[in-house]
């Protein structure tokens, strides 16, 4: 099993009945379904022209149908190109003539995104929802009118040859450090990521997962969606982004087994619900000062919370950036079920990870079997370096950027990740933070922005936070939760901004205070700096720094 299409083949064969896809409070397609649907969509665009190696982009929200479009794609031989819905109609444009994209899956929602931009190489748009094919001239409110354009009396499987090493997607990286790259990964990249991240967690058809983060990211896309496909698991997805009016019920109706998300997330559920209601009462507020004490109130939490998430999560996977020490911490000692995974799009994209109850405190676990991590050239007294890879994961390159591939790739097989770390006596892995944010002091030392916002996202009413270098002097950009300010002021309506801007001088002093009494001596804050708005961010909620420096 080498090929998606043959990952693909041996799932239908033996979970041919089972759930496999579908929205919440719909019926699921079974495999069987998904099998005849992906056999239907192949036809069409093959009648449409679609060869060998040709590019077919998917824009779409979550939905089963996503999927459909995906193996479809992929089983043709051809190259499918997920684009992040949160993506400009620029960046979108970008993606689509650089990719060279002969057609375009795209949900009714996204269209207007799509309706005036001119690429010569697109020939077919399909709304992913009916497959229907959108004539010329249509305007975005006449989608829902269109009919299939699926021959519903196709059954039989056209024979498409597929080796292993042919490529299977191109993902053009959202990245926190500028330009996208469009990341090509073969056939072999994605099975092989899937075959050994179920030697970490395995599931079968009893597995449920509620998908939250979007499919068009490497992450979503190859641990929630081929991952659980391949083991036979069913796979629930939002027609609304999941707020927790929406969130919620979905948890309490599928009571998942499997979820994915990101710190962001997890650390919102912690500041928004754990630690108020802690906080709500002096008494418990002292308590939580005190380990043993704490270690009780966090295990209530803890059984709460995970109530919450349905009562049956057996895995809580969070990737995509680090994670808040007192958040894990927090996690630990409430006994739920997370699980950390490091990797990145180049590595298709998991390099390392460990499953639910495994896990050392602020690592991301051993590496994966099959993968080969080092730390390059070491520091003698830290052993931390650069995090460099090898394994049948690591991508092919960057799709018309030779250059740029040279940099990462070394002529033996390595890949640079980036990322700085050190390895333990047990062989787990510990991210430092990514080798171009970190700072340089004026004395030589090498300072981690990360590390210090670790600290600054603990102060209190504070949401997050960018630490960057002007002028040779530390300066930490911070959100702070105005919601919460405003409440504490409600009663005196008259005064009330008045009261929050002199609070939030005086936040800002307390946490340069904060901050300085908790970091060395070349790590101290200079000065902090009140951003209003919330950070942008990429799929996976991690900072675009780059916009910040």
């Amino acid at each position: 099993m080498n090929t998606l299409g043959e990952l693909f083949n041996q799932s239908v064969q033996k979970n041919g009945d089972c759930a496999a896809l579908g929205f919440v409070n719909e019926k699921p397609y079974s495999y069987n379904d998904v099998s005849l649907k992906v056999n239907q969509v192949i036809n069409l665009l093959d009648l449409l022209g679609v060869e060998r190696g040709d590019k077919v982009a998917i824009l779409s929200s979550n939905q089963p149908n996503w999927g459909v479009a995906y193996f479809a794609i992929t089983k043709m031989d051809a190259v499918a190109v997920p684009i992040l819905p949160d993506f400009h109609e620029e960046e979108v444009e970008n993606v689509l003539s650089h990719s060279g994209a002969k057609a375009l899956f795209i949900s009714e929602s996204l269209f207007r995104k799509v309706e005036n931009i001119s690429v010569p190489e697109l020939q077919h748009r399909i709304i992913i929802e009916q497959f229907a094919l959108v004539p010329e001239g249509v305007p975005a409110d006449e989608l829902p009118k269109l009919k299939t354009s699926l021959n519903e009396n196709v059954q039989v499987e056209k024979d498409f040859k597929v080796e292993k090493d042919d490529l299977a997607s191109i993902i053009y990286t959202s990245g926190t450090t500028g330009k996208s790259k469009g990341v090509m990964l073969t056939h072999n990249n994605l099975v092989f990521t899937a075959k050994m991240a179920a030697k970490i967690h395995h599931m079968d058809s009893s597995d449920r997962l509620l998908s939250v983060l979007p499919l068009s990211h490497t992450y979503e896309n190859t641990i929630a969606f081929i991952l659980p496909f391949m083991l036979g698991a069913s796979i629930y997805y939002m027609k609304k982004p999941p707020t927790p009016s929406v969130l919620l019920p979905a948890l309490k109706k599928i009571k998942p087994t499997v979820m994915l998300t990101v710190p962001l997330i997890i650390e919102k559920v912690y500041k928004g619900s754990v630690l108020p209601t802690i906080n709500a009462k002096s008494i418990t507020r002292s308590l939580y000062k005190f380990s043993p004490t704490r270690k009780l109130l966090n295990r209530v939490a803890g059984k709460k919370l995970y109530k919450t998430f349905g009562g049956e999560l057996k895995f809580f996977g969070i990737g995509g950036a680090k994670l808040d020490p007192t958040v894990e911490q927090f996690l630990i000692e409430g006994k739920f079920p997370y699980a950390v995974g490091y990797g990145l799009t180049e590595t298709a994209p998991l390099l390392a990870g460990f499953d639910s109850f495994k896990g050392k405190h602020q690592s991301t676990g051993p590496a994966m079997e099959g993968v080969t991590l080092k730390i390059n050239n070491p520091d003698p007294v830290t052993g931390e370096g650069e995090i460099w890879a090898k394994g049948e994961n690591v991508m092919k390159g960057y799709y018309k950027e030779p250059e740029l591939t040279k940099e990462v790739l070394t002529e033996d097989g390595w890949f640079k990740t980036g990322d700085l770390g050190a390895f333990d006596a047990d062989g787990y892995l510990f991210i430092r933070g990514r080798l171009k944010n970190m700072i340089v002091g004026a004395s030589g030392e090498n300072i981690y922005p990360e590390e210090i916002e670790a600290i600054i996202n603990r102060f209190q009413y504070v949401l997050e936070s960018v630490v960057v270098q002007q002028k040779g002097k530390l300066v930490a950009m911070v959100h702070f939760n105005m919601e919460e300010l405003q409440k504490r002021f409600e009663d005196l309506k008259e005064q009330a901004n008045q009261l929050i801007d002199n609070h939030v001088e005086e936040l800002k002093k307390e946490l340069q205070y904060y901050v300085n009494s908790r970091v060395n001596k070349f790590s101290k804050l200079q000065t902090v700096i009140f951003h209003a708005e919330p950070f942008e961010k990429t799929a996976t909620k991690k900072i675009k720094r780059f916009l910040y420096y």
